[in-house]
């Protein structure tokens, strides 16, 4: 860690110490404060309303673009025409923000979406002072903070918090539907176990460091582009392919990360970015002098935004990859590619050109599988699927099956961070999450992290695939 990160544990325990009797929100009612928000993601839980959430949200962070950049998104959702909120944000940004959020505990709920050099150290704290937290991934980038992160899960339970982190992809219609297909044994078959050469289930997802968000261009901060204050891309996106990985082929099932996970390979490179393209994207003039570290010839900078994972999980062969380039082609954005492989089908989910850029599920019968006794099949069981979500229909397309969902069920990503803040408030509730949420979480972050001290024992490539 550096001498930064020691110093802040060194304060904020002290606060610790001295406030684990302060009376936190009344019970039942939900008080957010919102610590040191450096990513988008921090205002997007802020985009919806939510009952039995107090509409005052006090926000802890150092003075700075990050935090201003922040409060502008969540004025632009209080005044927007259609459906505005009403957020009040109480502020504080002197150098002592994480001190003097514990040491006052105005509320009950820390969020948690920025800096993730600091982001475990900012969880464990929290969770030792008793409050619950909902922490935009990766919770943890390396294996040193996945340690503390463990900790943090033991400390959680001993005080009877909840920590949870947002996993929006498991709310986009074509992956929650693949899933839901999966769960057909008269379609799909049983999952197929798969090779290192030839894994049963893929995913892979493409970024850009330039795009919108909320219809503006979105300004990314300088430390985004530093692995070490951002994490690299293999611990980083991978975070929700490997979740999505966990939750789609072993449903409801807790993973032991200890003996359910191998990693077979993992390797990583970097985007490079010239300086024109790092000032469109920050507005910074010049390279601060932390990235100097991974400025080559030319003045370009090399982001390890790029990675891939070849691991198993219970025995099933899984691959899944992030590649970040700087911005879309005109009329494209972010994209997911996807295969499930069944022992009767494969299902897949492509996002590319041909699919106008939105994401496509498709139902194809494996080999030998006689293709019109598998339609009769497939209708016979769409049943199942249209009494939890009404509307989804198949249509053939020459030997495979396509999915189609009502436009109602396409809420895009950034209505997915409700959906995520629905669910906790749903196990705030309860008081409880639900047995395999938290292991798997382990299980996951364990994954990514092991997955980079592999591919950094690799050395270091510069170039692409």
């Amino acid at each position: 860690m550096t001498s930064c990160s020691t110093r802040t544990q060194d304060i904020t325990s002290e606060a610790v110490a001295a406030n684990n009797e302060t009376t936190m929100a009344s019970p039942g009612k939900i008080k957010l404060i919102t610590l040191d928000p450096g990513h988008f993601h921090a205002a997007l839980v802020q985009k919806s309303m939510y009952a039995n959430v107090d509409s005052v949200v006090h926000v802890y962070a150092p003075a700075g673009d990050d935090v201003e950049e922040h409060l502008k998104k969540i004025e632009a959702y209080n005044t927007r025409p259609e459906n505005p909120t009403n957020w009040q944000e109480e502020v504080y940004t002197g150098e002592d923000y994480f001190q003097k959020m514990l040491a006052e505990k105005p509320g009950n709920v820390v969020v948690l979406a920025g800096n993730n050099q600091k982001k475990t150290e900012y969880i464990k704290t929290s969770v030792d002072a008793g409050l619950h937290v909902l922490a935009d991934k990766p919770m943890a980038i390396d294996t040193e903070s996945f340690g503390l992160l463990k900790e943090a899960f033991a400390a959680a339970e001993k005080n009877d918090v909840l920590l949870y982190d947002i996993m929006t992809e498991r709310y986009e219609i074509t992956t929650m539907l693949q899933r839901e297909f999966s769960m057909l044994p008269e379609v799909f078959g049983t999952l197929q176990k798969g090779t290192p050469a030839d894994p049963a289930i893929t995913k892979e997802s493409v970024h850009h460091f330039f795009k919108y968000v909320s219809g503006m261009p979105l300004k990314r901060p300088a430390w985004f582009f530093d692995v070490t204050q951002e994490g690299e891309g293999i611990v980083d996106v991978t975070t929700h392919l490997v979740d999505l990985v966990q939750w789609e082929c072993f449903p409801e099932q807790v993973i032991d990360y200890q003996q359910d996970v191998r990693i077979t390979d993992a390797r990583r490179w970097a985007t490079n970015l010239s300086s024109a393209q790092f000032r469109q994207v920050t507005g910074m003039a010049t390279y601060p002098a932390y990235l100097a570290k991974d400025i080559a010839k030319d003045s370009l900078l090399a982001v390890y935004s790029n990675g891939e994972i070849n691991y198993q999980v219970k025995g099933v062969n899984a691959k899944v990859s992030v590649i970040w380039n700087y911005k879309a082609p005109e009329g494209a954005g972010d994209t997911h590619f996807s295969v499930m492989k069944g022992t009767k089908a494969n299902l897949v989910i492509r996002q590319g050109q041909e699919q106008g850029y939105k994401p496509q599920l498709t139902i194809e019968p494996a080999s030998g599988i006689d293709v019109d006794a598998f339609e009769k099949t497939l209708k016979a069981n769409l049943a199942t699927i249209q009494q939890k979500y009404p509307g989804v229909e198949v249509s053939r397309a020459g030997n495979a099956w396509i999915v189609t969902a009502p436009e109602k069920y396409h809420d895009g990503h950034e209505a997915h961070f409700a959906q995520v803040a629905e669910k906790f408030l749903e196990y705030l509730a309860a008081g409880k999450m639900p047995d395999w949420e938290v292991p798997n979480m382990i299980a996951k972050y364990y994954t990514t992290t092991k997955a980079l001290e592999i591919a950094k024992q690799k050395g270091n490539p510069t170039s692409r695939r």
